[in-house]
């Protein structure tokens, strides 16, 4: 496998405009960072294998459906028989940005237990890659902690994306430790400008990401800034990527994703050793563009952009 993520898979309900009756219709969007993750690695040419747990009902089976229908490998996807599906409702902002309400009280994504990891599986991957959300419960966090072990002592490279969530947390101190962890397990780091600033409480996203690496001896990160951009940090080169807007955005649901998932099809053309200043510059554009025309879909699992569709947006948008 090129690429193994271990975490969340859940139900996106976006809305989806309102009925006769005046009620609103919600869309039911397969979804879950790490495995939409997956699926733009798929769309540009990646072997991938997903590792996680939904309940045993509906939503399970129609999530499994869709992972499999992407060609993401599911011989890690676990069923609990009793907790039921993790929910998501998406609330879309005029500006196309969005809140999420959670129903995950516990979720089945919470009861993946360390026995459940298949090693193998992890041990087939170049890249494992992680979220935080894998952490918000101890038997979860467990499972992905072993996850990890399994990795580094396979010599894979790990890649984290902190995709922090509010509501799923008990309390942001834990929150904040477990990203933590996470930073200093990594040796390719996917984080947003908010995630910067609520680790460093810098609003200089250069400065905040800076100041993490001080710490965190990470050879590749890139912070995204939404419609200001992004930014590569590489061994002491620091590289900005310009926007790329749409007028045709409807939700911004998976465009960090997309861009995560670009920026590891980088690493498994180039290596941890083989950035330059003009690859970096190159993996910028091409992670915006990517991201920018997921956001002009609803949903993100199954809405990935192929790679000529990427190249094709880049061009008209030159």
């Amino acid at each position: 496998m090129d690429v193994v993520a271990l975490g969340e898979l859940l139900i996106d309900f976006t809305d989806n405009g309102v009925s006769k009756q005046g009620n609103h219709i919600f869309e039911a969007n397969p979804g879950g960072a790490p495995c939409n993750v997956l699926s733009c690695l798929q769309k540009l040419g990646h072997s991938t294998a997903f590792i996680g747990k939904v309940g045993k009902d509906s939503f399970g089976n129609l999530l499994e459906a869709a992972v499999r229908e992407q060609g993401i490998c599911t011989d890690g996807l676990r069923f609990d028989e009793e907790i039921p599906t993790t929910l998501a409702f998406v609330h879309t902002k005029p500006d196309g940005d969005r809140d999420f309400s959670f129903y995950r009280n516990p979720g089945a994504d919470m009861m993946l237990g360390e026995e459940e990891v298949s090693r193998e599986l992890v041990q087939s991957a170049k890249i494992f890659h992680f979220g935080s959300l894998s952490m918000t419960s101890e038997r979860a966090e467990a499972a992905t902690r072993h996850a990890i072990e399994t990795a580094k002592e396979s010599g894979n490279w790990v890649s984290f994306d902190p995709n922090l969530r509010p509501p799923l947390w008990q309390d942001l101190g834990t929150a904040r430790e477990k990203i933590r962890y996470g930073l200093s397990q990594c040796d390719i780091l996917k984080i947003s400008d908010n995630e910067v600033e609520f680790l460093t409480g810098q609003k200089d996203i250069e400065k905040g990401v800076l100041q993490l690496l001080k710490e965190y001896h990470i050879p590749l990160v890139c912070a995204t800034m939404g419609k200001d951009g992004s930014i590569a940090f590489y061994r002491g080169s620091v590289v900005t990527g310009k926007p790329i807007l749409s007028e045709k955005t409807v939700e911004t649901t998976g465009a960090g994703d997309t861009f995560c998932g670009c920026m590891l099809h980088f690493v498994l053309q180039y290596g941890l050793d083989g950035f330059t200043q003009e690859v970096l510059q190159e993996m910028l554009s091409y992670a915006n563009a990517a991201a920018c025309l997921v956001t002009t879909r609803k949903g993100a699992l199954r809405v990935m952009p192929s790679v000529s569709e990427i190249e094709n947006f880049r061009k008209g948008n030159e």
